[in-house]
């Protein structure tokens, strides 16, 4: 069977393409490896990121959007052609309705970015919808219903907070902290708590594995290897699931504060309905531990992760594809 559709959640760590029927075909991270010789593409997705922190001189690794939105265009482009051709097989003649996430506070030049990329890529035709709105559809949230919904998506690149209701989106908050900037953060604290260098991917294991949003009693623990900034020689030392919340707790509060911030821009009545149902969390960030009773202390309102939070937006774009004809006729013509 010829593949017409396709989903893609676009994230600044993670690209997710969903096909109908087959369900999640490919996730893989978003980075592209070049050679700065001749700017030719060697590697995408997971062959690229291994690259991370291990290529010589003439090889680098990008990640081709930042922030969410696209930072180079032919980067984006190459890995939209690898992912959309990885995606409809190698012979499949027809080209592919596609659906893409992009961020709440997309510009129309972003916007027009991403569908002319997809196009030239290889894709017949380019939705654009709103992250929020698929985190929604993707975590089960009756998006049309007068009753107001709050859904946190926190990714790789961004964390946005969007109130929904009545089919679209009534106040919502755009906060450049997200996963990344996690990363980042662990590797500073480690940096200066042990004088220890460690790489950007060694960081996101720290995360993965001790990872919290809270300090507890039942405290985990990871051996983490890097290099002795004093002696220059490698050295390990075991970190604990409190240290991670320590150092994560600066960037938490930033994005409980985005999220009180939407709270005052939305109407009463709809609070009441958030209140009541509680905040709903997605993105592949949302696996932290704990992060719900973090935001549940830091807000006063239940918070709950979604199932399966890291593939929500695709989920969503996928229900999305299944009734395109619907959803082209209300959510992909709002800008």
């Amino acid at each position: 069977m010829f593949t017409r559709k396709i989903g893609i959640d676009l994230g600044t760590a993670n690209t997710i393409v969903f096909v109908p029927k087959k369900g999640f075909i490919i996730n893989e991270p978003t980075i592209v490896a070049l050679s700065s010789a001749d700017n030719t593409v060697l590697a995408v997705g997971r062959e690229a990121k291994e690259m991370i922190g291990r290529t010589p001189a003439d090889i680098r690794a990008y990640r081709p959007l930042k922030d969410g939105v696209i930072a180079d265009y032919y980067i984006t482009k190459a890995m939209l052609k690898y992912f959309i051709a990885k995606a409809i097989g190698a012979f499949n003649f027809f080209k592919p309705d596609v659906v893409i996430s992009v961020p709440a506070g997309i510009t129309q030049t972003e916007r027009r970015a991403v569908i002319n990329s997809a196009k030239e890529a290889g894709a017949k035709e380019a939705h654009v919808v709103r992250e929020p709105i698929l985190a929604a559809l993707g975590a089960g949230i009756p998006i049309n219903s007068h009753s107001g919904n709050m859904i946190v998506n926190m990714g790789g690149g961004t964390s946005e907070t969007a109130v929904i209701s009545l089919g679209g989106i009534v106040s919502w908050a755009s906060l450049r902290v997200a996963g990344n900037k996690f990363d980042s953060a662990i590797s500073d604290y480690i940096k200066k708590k042990y004088s220890l260098s460690i790489g950007e991917q060694m960081a996101e294991t720290v995360k993965i594995e001790v990872g919290s949003a809270l300090q507890t009693k039942d405290k985990r623990t990871f051996r983490v290897r890097g290099r002795d900034m004093i002696s220059g020689l490698p050295k390990d030392v075991v970190i604990s699931s409190n240290e991670i919340a320590e150092a994560l707790h600066g960037h938490l509060l930033d994005i409980a504060a985005s999220v009180q911030n939407v709270f005052n821009e939305t109407p009463p009545e709809l609070v009441a309905d958030i209140m009541e149902k509680g905040i709903i969390l997605s993105g592949g960030t949302a696996q932290i531990p704990l992060l719900g009773e973090f935001f549940k202390r830091a807000l006063g309102v239940n918070a709950y992760v979604a199932e399966n939070p890291l593939f929500c937006v695709a989920k969503g774009a996928g229900l999305i594809l299944s009734h395109l004809d619907v959803y082209k006729r209300t959510l992909l013509n709002k800008k």
